[in-house]
């Protein structure tokens, strides 16, 4: 069944803000309980984030495909999956869900609810980290079988969390959502702009590797 735009739009909105306050609120309850060691509060932002993507897709992959990013549309849209006259209307839902969600996660925690995050994220490697991430969060999308995407996204983001030295973003959203949180989560303003370029990249990478494993776009 095919879904309107706007019920589309919204689900993105919905989906993509809830995604953000998974994500900076565990990191926020993981500081406030592991008494200064990163090594758990990463535990625990980790767990949640794949719990909370794998049931987030699972509820809205039926209404908008369950993007919750701008790279995962773009690519759609690159390999005709999806219209191109989509792609700016599903981008601001993302967006605008994103920092919705910031504001909550921020609001929950009795933080100022908007606020800008001083946290670095910067330097070759972290940028490395992040092509790695999204081209790889990409190829599982675009490979998996369409039952099993929730559980190897989640799994993907999982292990990409330990592995990517920038714990793996991955997500143009997630970075726009993340300046507005100054917690364990957040990334400084200043340092986005670069996490977006290296997201760019990886997601050429993604999608150009997933045309050369496949032989033709599906």
């Amino acid at each position: 069944m095919q879904h309107s735009l706007r019920a589309r739009l919204l689900a993105e909105f919905a989906g993509t803000a809830l995604l953000l306050c998974v994500v900076i609120g565990s990191g926020i309850m993981g500081t406030n309980l592991s008494q200064g060691n990163d090594a758990i509060a990463l535990l625990a932002n980790t767990l949640a984030t794949v719990f909370g993507l794998y049931f987030l897709i699972e509820v809205f992959a039926d209404v908008s495909g369950a993007h919750f990013n701008p790279a995962v549309t773009l690519s759609m849209v690159m390999l005709k999956r999806q219209a191109i006259a989509e792609l700016f209307p599903y981008w601001f839902a993302q967006l605008s869900g994103a920092a919705a969600g910031a504001w909550v996660a921020n609001g929950m925690f009795g933080l100022p609810m908007i606020e800008w995050s001083t946290k670095l994220r910067t330097g070759p490697g972290i940028w490395t980290g992040e092509i790695v991430a999204t081209a790889g969060l990409l190829m599982v999308i675009l490979m998996s079988k369409p039952q099993k995407v929730s559980s190897t996204v989640a799994a993907f983001i999982g292990a990409a969390y330990w592995f990517a030295s920038s714990t793996s973003f991955a997500n143009p959203a997630a970075v726009f959502g993340r300046m507005f949180s100054n917690t364990f989560a957040g990334i400084q303003p200043g340092n986005a702009p670069a996490f977006v370029v290296a997201q760019a990249m990886g997601l050429l990478l993604g999608v150009g590797a997933y045309k050369l494993l496949i032989g033709r776009v599906k």
